[in-house]
């Protein structure tokens, strides 16, 4: 197996960050270039069925501080030595996830998983499992080192 190019969507969870560590082992290992993805799910769900879209005003705040995020961790996988890049984009996210990694040719997913639940998991749904289903290449989903509050 080559990997040459690995995706990691990021939320900035602990879990994330774990399937950030992953990815730089990795990636250390195959010479392979890393690509940080952060998808800004734009509408909040309130009492169950009625949405609401956010004014863009938040938005802008939000991409400002998701893009210092996403520098800290860009200055991990360079620190590495490893080549990199961001992006930020709005939508759902495992949409988002697999049309990025089919788009950009990428060989290896590497994602972390809250480990959700019963009720949890049921209404949230799992954006992981998801990705599973539809990616065009392999997915790595790492798993929560510490309990579930699930």
């Amino acid at each position: 197996m080559t990997v040459q190019h690995i995706l990691v969507p990021t939320d900035f969870s602990a879990d994330a960050e774990q399937a950030v560590d992953y990815a730089i082992t990795l990636a250390s290992a195959f010479r392979a270039r890393v690509t940080l993805l952060h998808v800004i799910y734009e509408v909040l769900w309130a009492a169950g069925e009625v949405a609401m879209t956010l004014p863009p005003s938040y938005f802008a705040e939000l991409e400002a501080a998701t893009q210092q995020q996403m520098e800290k961790a860009l200055q991990r996988v360079r620190s590495a030595g490893l080549e990199g890049d961001t992006m930020v984009v709005y939508g759902l996210p495992f949409e988002h996830i697999v049309a990025v990694a089919r788009d950009q040719g990428v060989d290896l997913i590497v994602m972390g998983t809250h480990g959700r639940t019963g009720l949890k998991h049921v209404l949230m749904g799992s954006v992981a499992e998801r990705v599973v289903r539809m990616a065009p290449c392999p997915v790595l989903v790492t798993r929560s080192t510490t309990p579930s509050s699930s």
